[in-house]
């Protein structure tokens, strides 16, 4: 039996040059638990591409492997502005494979980490226009996923990639994605997402619908609007257990007083958005990016 390897500290040096088809690998862009992704050439229509590889070695589980395809075949389906595009997916003796689009800029963690750290307090914010058209925008693809049947589950900054020169923002990484289309790898009751984004009804581990991924949207919201949520400082179990048994407990500070960017219009936007009561959160993508647009048209025209 092969001994599985680590994925952070797998030596990927072997991949430079490598041709995969008509694409040649160039070097490495970034990785996590789900693959590395790669900068590449497509030789075809001469562009420049990126290749997400998860190692065969690396690949734990059959849930991990079927996990990896899913990926590429939910987002095959969707051809939105604001999501990023799935070119080709395939497997090598070693390794399997996605080409997709790939895009200058940086992803929405590291820009909000960049503000935060301007040396002029006044500045380390995004500034409010540019937030809430940048939420229009997400909301926007996330409310066509669901319209396809398709429930990200992992909605956080990092997984949010913003073009850098037309500061678009594209919805990536759907690894974790629920789709009404196809019987998928998750099991029932399996926790995934992550802590600090992830919906109560999730961190239960109970049935989760297009309202999960409102609530995720929410609590990113709120980060682009504060730069560092109003939350204690818990570890991943900490928050899930927070999140199951105390959700109202979870952020600690009104949205107005964290924020000086935050009136109380927004503040009950946000609310609505991360509402605990499934119920009473906003219903659908639609009715979140009304009152979006309606604040925005209002206030920042």
């Amino acid at each position: 039996m092969k001994k599985l390897i680590d994925i952070v500290t797998f030596d990927f040096n072997s991949f430079i040059g490598r041709e995969i088809g008509n694409v040649t690998i160039l070097k490495e862009l970034g990785r996590g638990n789900k693959g590395v992704v790669f900068i590449a050439f497509q030789k075809s229509l001469k562009r420049q591409v990126a290749v997400k590889i998860l190692p065969k070695v690396c690949a734990t589980t059959e849930e991990q492997r079927e996990q990896f395809r899913d990926e590429a075949e939910i987002i095959a389906v969707l051809s939105h502005p604001n999501i990023i595009t799935i070119f080709e997916m395939g497997e090598e003796t070693d390794f399997y494979f996605q080409t997709m689009q790939l895009i200058s800029g940086s992803d929405l963690d590291r820009i909000i980490a960049q503000y935060q750290k301007y040396p002029v307090p006044t500045k380390r914010l995004i500034p409010l226009g540019h937030t809430v058209n940048l939420m229009i925008q997400i909301v926007d693809g996330l409310g066509y996923a669901h319209d396809e049947g398709i429930i990200h589950q992992d909605i956080k900054p990092s997984n949010i990639l913003i073009e850098k020169r037309t500061k678009r923002p594209l919805i990536a990484d759907f690894g974790i994605a629920k789709t009404a289309h196809i019987e998928t790898h998750l099991k029932e009751g399996l926790i995934t997402g992550s802590p600090i984004y992830m919906s109560p009804e999730q961190a239960s581990g109970e049935e989760t619908d297009k309202r999960t991924d409102i609530y995720s949207l929410g609590i990113l919201f709120f980060k682009m609007l504060t730069g560092a949520l109003p939350v204690r400082k818990e570890n991943a179990e900490e928050i899930l257990a927070r999140k199951i048994n105390q959700p109202d407990t979870f952020i600690t500070r009104m949205p107005t007083e964290a924020s000086p960017l935050i009136n109380e219009e927004l503040e009950k936007i946000i609310f609505k958005a991360i509402e605990v009561d499934v119920e009473k959160r906003y219903p659908d993508c639609e009715n979140f990016k009304n009152d979006l647009t309606q604040f925005r048209d209002k206030h920042l025209s």
